[in-house]
């Protein structure tokens, strides 16, 4: 418990590290695709313009084979700095917690076995109606499909996420549902007037106030998806969702679509709680009275500059690598001290190998 900050429904954190130190996790990671992370300067995952596309599928061939199929090294900032898949990578693989991939949009596919809903990407929210109405609750449909299957194999289900941009349109969706919210970013400097033009401009277009047609204008194919996998999923087993503020996007649309409170954990890292430009723990308690669970997995302390790059504010989480961690530790035992070594000899791995 000493490596973790709890947040929220703090009795149900604890119950639920208590209760999952003999559980079985499992860990289940959804690519998606939005053209917004398209518009300059919005995010910085991918080394340019033209890889965005290929960070989320590139991040799962990464989890699975230790090196990516699509692209010809993994997903890296454009000064090198490495994808959040490392920190998810070294957490499941030093805790046994198997994983699997769902693509939900994705624009790029991935070169291994995946779970297909075949959700279209969404569009540029700047532009377009990110999806249609029937497009979202298809959406819901497959998610409460896949996430009933894969609760009843394992005591929690542990969901994570790739999609570039996704900040800027979970933003937008937690805005259209009526929440005062600020959000994190994948840079120090998070680009907070552009992600503010391009939501309030997105916003405009919304006529309804049906949760489904505003996720339809301003959301991304992730965030029904993931909400209807939650709705179904916290039915049978617990769930942790892994992840910062798409994470909360899914949890306030979850919010209108009905879930099982009890049973449901945010779990993150420390690099988005402590977010000063962000409204994190503020936010979970407002939506919903579930616990979240934020871990510092000590990378300040690192010998590498490119796993240092976490803690001083690149990237902060992704690929479901808080909730990783925190399932990993819980697990294991482990403490920050040995999780930051195990990271390092990925590190060393990768970029030695390069």
């Amino acid at each position: 418990m000493e490596n973790f900050e709890l947040h929220g429904n703090i009795d149900n954190a604890k119950n639920f590290v208590e209760t999952m130190k003999s559980g079985r996790f499992l860990f289940s990671f959804v690519i998606s695709y939005t053209e917004t992370c398209e518009i300059p300067g919005i995010t910085f995952a991918g080394a340019d313009m033209n890889s965005i596309q290929f960070t989320p599928p590139a991040d799962a061939e990464y989890l699975h084979y230790g090196y990516c199929k699509t692209i010809d090294k993994i997903p890296m900032t454009p000064d090198g700095k490495p994808t959040p898949g490392l920190l998810t990578k070294t957490a499941l693989e030093s805790s046994s917690i198997p994983h699997l991939t769902i693509n939900a949009g994705s624009k790029v596919l991935p070169q291994l076995p995946f779970i297909e809903t075949g959700l279209p990407f969404g569009k540029n929210i700047s532009i377009h109606d990110a999806m249609t109405d029937s497009q979202v609750s298809h959406a819901v449909d497959y998610g409460r499909i896949v996430g009933r299957s894969l609760a009843s194999l394992t005591d929690c289900l542990v969901i994570g996420e790739s999609i570039p941009g996704g900040t800027t349109t979970a933003l937008a969706v937690l805005k259209g549902l009526g929440f005062d919210a600020k959000v994190s970013s994948s840079i120090p400097n998070n680009p907070v007037e552009l992600k503010n033009q391009i939501v309030d401009s997105a916003l405009e277009r919304i006529d309804s106030d049906h949760p489904y047609s505003i996720v339809a204008k301003v959301g991304d194919p992730m965030i029904p998806f993931v909400a209807g996998m939650l709705s179904s999923a916290a039915d049978v087993s617990k769930v942790m969702l892994a992840g910062g503020t798409q994470m909360m996007a899914v949890l306030a649309f979850a919010s209108k679509v009905g879930f099982n409170e009890q049973n449901t954990v945010i779990g993150t890292t420390s690099y988005i709680t402590n977010d000063q430009s962000a409204n994190f723990t503020n936010l979970v308690e407002k939506i919903a009275d579930i616990p979240a669970i934020s871990v510092n997995p000590s990378l300040e302390n690192s010998r590498y500059s490119g796993l240092k790059a976490f803690s001083e504010g690149f990237a902060k989480e992704g690929v479901g690598a808080g909730g990783s961690i925190i399932s990993s530790m819980i697990k294991t035992g482990n403490d920050s001290t040995k999780y930051l070594d195990l990271a390092e000899k990925e590190y060393h791995r990768l970029f030695t190998s390069l």
